[in-house]
């Protein structure tokens, strides 16, 4: 099969080749998913697992990407709850072989149905994005109706869908971002947008709760703005400056097949919509890795047509 692989951490996006590889095998438990769509993280050749296995065994050349939609077409030993010829999508495992690949090995746990009227397209921009705003407002701030919640880079893959999210359950949204992101967070559903090139932060008074995707001083800054008994949640980096009276916590997403169904729900009912950007052929992918002028929505790798 083609997959793109990385063999250098020297060598960076350039390490990154279309190649072949074996046909990947189904372990315990698992499923082999012939991939149509795939995302990505730009970051992911700096991550531990894209280089070695749990056990911190090298396992390169590996094979980035961690996002997937498809069709499941072998189960492995013990794997319950898929069917072959089944639409699927999910999150690839950290430390094994992604999904910017023809197939891929996946747990079935990490997998959610995919319904036949969801594209791929959309399906695949919707797992680590979607289930990182989840975990970060409900799961860890506990964000409820009525409350204010505070998103910084609510135009992005994750903050637009948390806005998404934090309007539909009844929260004040304040979303923050740069001049050009104004449009998009109130059309996502922001009550109002802050631009942090322009605005000043600390004008915008107490909230229950701050999401950060961007860390550096915007999380620092942010701790200030946390009212009493309030949660800071974050992505970007373990929190150094806390709260005076509240909570802050960094989180890294996990995998949720319950919570990635009721997603995929939302987007097939037109309640949550993924911001996809470029679309590209799977040879193209180590391009899409590549520092380029910022767009506007999330890469999407077309592996395989419907």
């Amino acid at each position: 099969m083609h997959a793109i692989t990385v063999k250098d951490r020297d060598a960076g996006v350039a390490g990154l080749a279309l190649t072949e590889l074996p046909h990947p095998h189904a372990a315990e438990n698992d499923v082999i998913v012939r991939v149509h769509a795939a995302g990505f993280t730009p970051g992911e050749l700096t991550w531990p697992g894209t280089w070695t296995d749990r056990a911190g065994r090298d396992r390169t050349p590996s094979v980035p990407g961690h996002e997937l939609s498809g069709v499941v077409t072998e189960l492995g030993y013990g794997t319950t709850g898929l069917t072959v010829g089944q639409r699927v999508c999910g999150l690839a495992d950290w430390t094994r072989d992604g999904s910017l690949a023809e197939y891929t090995a996946v747990e079935a746990r990490n997998l959610a149905p995919l319904p036949a009227d969801v594209d791929h397209i959309a399906a695949a921009a919707l797992p680590i994005s979607g289930l990182t705003a989840w975990q970060g407002l409900f799961d860890h701030a506990r964000l409820t109706t009525g409350q204010t919640v505070l998103i910084h880079g609510a135009a992005g893959g994750v903050g637009s869908l948390a806005v998404q999210l934090a309007r539909a359950a009844g929260a004040q949204v304040i979303g923050t971002g740069r001049a050009a992101d104004r449009q998009q967070a109130l059309k996502l559903g922001a009550h109002t947008f802050v631009d942090l090139q322009a605005e000043r932060l600390e004008d915008i008074g107490d909230v229950d709760v701050v999401f950060d995707v961007i860390g550096g001083e915007i999380l620092d800054r942010s701790t200030a703005l946390v009212r009493a008994g309030g949660t800071l949640v974050t992505i970007a980096r373990p929190v150094t400056v806390h709260p005076a009276d509240g909570r802050a916590v960094f989180f890294v997403v996990e995998p949720d097949r319950a919570r990635l169904a009721d997603l995929v729900t939302r987007l097939r009912d037109g309640r949550l919509k993924p911001i996809v950007g470029a679309v590209l052929p799977l040879a193209e992918a180590p391009t899409a890795f590549a520092p380029q002028k910022r767009a506007q929505g999330k890469t999407i790798i077309r592996v395989a047509e419907d």
